[in-house]
């Protein structure tokens, strides 16, 4: 069995890793896509995100579809999946005992295991292997009708749910969104199905805010233009999902006084510099945003709605040409979502 390993800082390889056997309460699921997301592409460039900093190495990947492969022992009663079903990977397992899972919170639960995440020791191997075992729990059968190769926007898709879902209530407002990498474009989808008025959307490159109005933003702009006409009102919200410095300051600058800012976007580890005087005198809202929970199973059903996410998705690459593909991630300039196909050739997804 193959799978995506990053060894270090710069150090991604395809190794052979040994057969996957599911435990009790487990299911086996042979992986047919993975996205490739920004806290992979951390990993691999800088071995870590944020706080979380590689101890050894590590599957990468937590956005995965495939089919069931294998039962293990106490998961084939009545009602669950068969072998062959295709199915979502839902890459959470929070505790469930703790005050913030009692309290609805499941995503914030400080024990919760991530596929692909190096927060605890040992790390949670990630879904970028040809076999992998997950509670049954996790397992999501697709709708009827959802390809895989639209299932596999799920995670992602869900990321932006919660982080619209934070802002509070869009409907008829003016949102701004800084960053239009694949989560800042899902934002976008989020928001349109939530019924936002305006969509104004910056980045530093162009084919990004292509995609983005491919997406249903209503305006764009280069964040390095200062002068475009769409910064000349505030902005009832703004999600920062650039995670960058410079995009939380566009966020707290443009916002109307008594606005909402929606943290997305993980910024640089340590200290970052914010325009603390502006949020106090103008009395802003700075909400965080961290994965999602039960807003995985809406992404699905969204997906098989047909919400328009194809425009995402620029690139697939087979598992055997991972760095490649992980190269082509980093260039914002042409990509957006990158895929890796780990079918060993069989288009059959």
């Amino acid at each position: 069995m193959q799978a995506c390993v990053v060894h270090g800082a710069g150090d991604l390889r395809v190794d052979e890793r040994p057969p996957v056997v599911p435990g009790p309460g487990e299911i086996a699921v042979t992986v047919a896509l993975g996205g490739i997301c920004g806290s992979d592409l951390h990993y691999y460039h800088h071995g870590r995100v944020g706080d979380f900093a590689l101890r050894e190495p590590m599957v990468l990947g937590h956005e995965v579809v495939g089919h069931v492969a294998a039962l293990g022992p106490g998961t084939d009663g009545p009602g669950g999946p068969a072998v062959g079903t295709p199915v979502a990977v839902h890459p959470a397992t929070p505790c469930g005992t703790c005050q913030e899972c009692a309290g609805g919170r499941r995503n914030i639960c400080a024990h919760t295991r991530y596929l692909g995440s190096a927060a605890h020791t040992p790390h949670v191997q990630g879904g970028f292997a040809q076999l992998i075992s997950v509670p049954a729990d996790q397992i999501r059968p697709l709708p009827p009708g959802l390809s895989l190769r639209r299932a596999v926007l799920a995670e992602p898709l869900s990321v932006a749910l919660h982080a619209v879902r934070r802002a509070g209530e869009v409907s008829g407002k003016r949102v701004l969104v800084t960053g239009a990498g694949p989560i800042g474009c899902l934002v976008v989808a989020a928001l349109r199905h939530h019924g936002a008025a305006e969509i104004v959307v910056s980045d530093l490159f162009d084919e990004p805010l292509r995609i983005a109005t491919e997406m249903g933003a209503t305006a764009t702009a280069r964040a390095d233009r200062t002068g475009d006409p769409v910064w000349a009102s505030p902005f009832d919200i703004a999600v920062e999902a650039s995670g960058s410095p410079a995009g939380l300051r566009t966020c707290v600058e443009r916002v109307r006084r008594g606005g909402t800012v929606v943290l997305l976007g993980l910024l640089p580890p340590g200290e970052v510099p914010l325009l603390g005087n502006v949020a106090v005198t103008r009395e802003l809202d700075l909400r965080g945003a961290f994965r999602f929970d039960t807003e995985f199973d809406e992404a699905l059903s969204l997906l098989a709605q047909g919400l328009p996410v194809e425009p995402t998705v620029t690139h697939t690459f087979p598992l055997e040409q991972s760095v490649a593909a992980f190269d082509m991630a980093q260039d914002r300039a042409v990509a957006s979502k990158v895929l890796l196909d780990l079918t060993g050739g069989d288009q059959g997804h």
